[in-house]
């Protein structure tokens, strides 16, 4: 077997705070006290899952390194795998720095516990990871990266998002979904769009006043879009699907609010606000528009080769 190069991308530790013997022992509150020790738990899961990945990659044919995602600033490249360690925000977070020739395995670090989400239900929210999109947990990693380093999996091919503004492209690819509204969620969004096809209006031109324009892939149609209305697509449809957000009296337009763009489609939206934003798999990479920009919205995105858990691996083969 080939040595292969491997990226252990990981969720930092500080996004849980870390309690402190000497700072518990001030708290007099019992609901405080259960969160912060709910919240250090989650913090010791993530980490014990940390070291367990990097106690296998030991012994296995591999060179790694391993980088906390917050410090990614340059395109990954010369590495034959990325591993995330994490959830699905940390495999997005690093998808941004990804082209289509590394393909990339998430590992569910701290996945939600039905038991204590219903056992805890009337005291806290605690749901911890959903990792639709990782492929492995520490309960089967060592075998689902064995069966990588093997060539006994392929990886799925998920489609992205690319984005244009005023003939430009922006430099990330969305792999979940984009938001397009004013940066003040109480303001109205003003826009206008069109589905185009080989240079030609597939639908009538749309104008909106809204709470703004979101749009998924089909790996990112089961999160914000599904739980606006939208609907779940099949794992690998190169389609994306766009929904206006809180339409203003669309009249005889309803029927254009929510669609699909279709691969061989772009969607083309003009803004009309003084400020906006272009908000890419979160709120954590966005770009400003403003009045008169033109928008260009496709699937016309390299798209990310990811090891997809198993059950989506059996839905993308029936569909």
């Amino acid at each position: 077997m080939a040595m292969k190069r491997l990226l252990l991308l990981l969720k930092p530790f500080d996004v849980y705070p870390v309690s402190q013997s000497d700072g518990l022992a001030r708290i007099t509150n019992p609901q405080e006290l259960q969160i912060l020790h709910y919240l250090d738990n989650r913090r010791k899961v993530h980490k014990d899952a940390i070291n367990f990945c990097q106690n296998i990659l030991r012994h296995k044919p591999v060179e790694w390194k391993s980088i906390v995602r917050n410090n990614l600033s340059q395109p990954i490249r010369d590495v034959d795998l990325v591993v995330t360690v994490g959830g699905d925000g940390t495999l997005l977070q690093g998808s941004h720095f990804i082209d289509d020739s590394v393909p990339v395995l998430g590992v569910n670090s701290d996945p939600t516990q039905p038991e204590e989400v219903e056992n805890l239900s009337n005291e806290i929210d605690a749901n911890r990871s959903t990792g639709y999109l990782c492929g492995a947990t520490v309960n089967n990693f060592e075998q689902v990266l064995d069966n990588i380093l093997e060539d006994r999996a392929i990886p799925s091919k998920l489609t992205r998002i690319s984005v244009s503004v005023n003939s430009q492209p922006l430099s990330t690819y969305a792999l979940n979904d984009i938001l397009i509204a004013h940066p003040c969620p109480a303001a109205l969004s003003r826009f206008s769009f069109k589905i185009k096809g080989d240079d030609q209006p597939c639908a009538p031109l749309a104008h909106s006043r809204s709470s703004g324009l979101r749009v998924s892939t089909a790996a990112g149609s089961t999160a914000a879009m599904l739980s606006a209305g939208g609907f779940p697509m099949p794992i690998l449809s190169q389609d994306l699907q766009y929904m206006v957000r809180e339409p203003i009296s669309p009249g005889v337009a309803s029927s254009l609010m929510h669609g699909l763009i279709k691969s061989h489609q772009s969607m083309e939206a003009t803004w009309f606000c003084k400020k906006g934003v272009i908000y890419v798999d979160g709120s954590h990479v966005s770009y400003t528009i403003k009045n008169g920009d033109a928008i260009d919205i496709s699937s016309k995105a390299p798209i990310l080769k990811v090891f997809l858990p198993q059950h989506l691996q059996n839905i993308s083969e029936e569909t």
